[in-house]
């Protein structure tokens, strides 16, 4: 069965107050490759993780993150990168001089750079807590892993050409008898004829459209007609796939993907 190496999964829950997100991202890669992004209090998760990204994919580059937000998930506490500092105040001291500059470069100034002192959550260690985390995870491996399935079936796109140009040309040669005049001509027109059947152009316009409506959805502004903009356009690629590819699983695909933008487009008519 034919796998796709990107995907995304998602899975959000509640501790308390806190609120718990662990998101897993795949790209292309030549191996498999992990990279666990968990609190310093559950490192103890990671070799779990690792595990259980083995069992679901057997190449790509597999990113897996915890977010632990607000409430009882953690203590907040400032941090200071003293070396950051002594670099901005070096880099000052050399403006000021290169410019002939007057006036003191003082704490107030560089405190005021954002990298130097940061606010940031310390988790607590509690084991409730970390299988909470543990459970999540795994359930967004296995969305992850669904989504490489599903997306496998366009797989079938870079072979459709060449099945359309076989086909054609088997049936070119039925009706000739076999006796084929100009050879390099036929297979001209048949490389002209599976080249209107690659789908390849609206596969990546089709992406392309996806991630930026999902970047769209986590914008702080109005996004209702923006969404439903992208919508459109996922449409009509998807409409454009539907008839240029003759192919029996692409065509379920599409009807699939049709079925999914409706579901969609009718949550977005509830958007601002």
């Amino acid at each position: 069965m034919i796998r796709s190496m990107t995907g995304f999964g998602r899975r959000q829950g509640t501790w308390f107050d806190c609120t718990v997100t662990v998101e897993v991202r795949s790209v292309n890669h030549r191996f498999l490759e992990a990279a666990i992004r968990l609190p310093r209090s559950m490192g103890s998760l990671e070799e779990s993780f690792k595990k259980a990204i083995r069992e679901h994919c057997t190449r790509g580059r597999v990113d897996l993150t915890v977010l632990l937000q607000g409430g009882r998930g953690g203590t907040r506490s400032l941090q200071l990168d003293a070396g950051m500092a002594k670099q901005y105040h070096q880099i000052l001291r050399t403006l000021q001089r290169t410019l002939k500059l007057e006036g003191s470069i003082d704490i107030g100034l560089v405190a005021g750079f954002r990298d130097i002192i940061t606010l940031s959550d310390q988790p607590v260690d509690d084991p409730k807590l970390a299988k909470l985390v543990e459970r999540l995870g795994l359930q967004a491996l296995q969305d992850l892993a669904k989504m490489r399935k599903k997306e496998g079936t366009m797989g079938r796109a870079p072979a459709v050409g060449l099945e359309a140009f076989d086909r054609m040309k088997s049936r070119v040669e039925k009706l000739l008898g076999g006796d084929i005049p100009d050879l390099p001509r036929l297979n001209q027109e048949l490389a002209l004829y599976a080249d209107r059947c690659d789908i390849t152009e609206e596969l990546v316009r089709l992406d392309a459209h996806m991630v930026q409506f999902q970047h769209t959805v986590y914008s702080a502004e109005s996004v209702g007609k923006t969404l439903d903009f992208f919508l459109q356009e996922m449409g009509r690629e998807v409409n454009t796939i539907g008839s240029k590819a003759d192919d029996a699983v692409i065509a379920a695909a599409v009807v699939q993907m049709k079925a999914e933008l409706e579901r969609i487009r009718e949550q977005i008519q509830n958007v601002e």
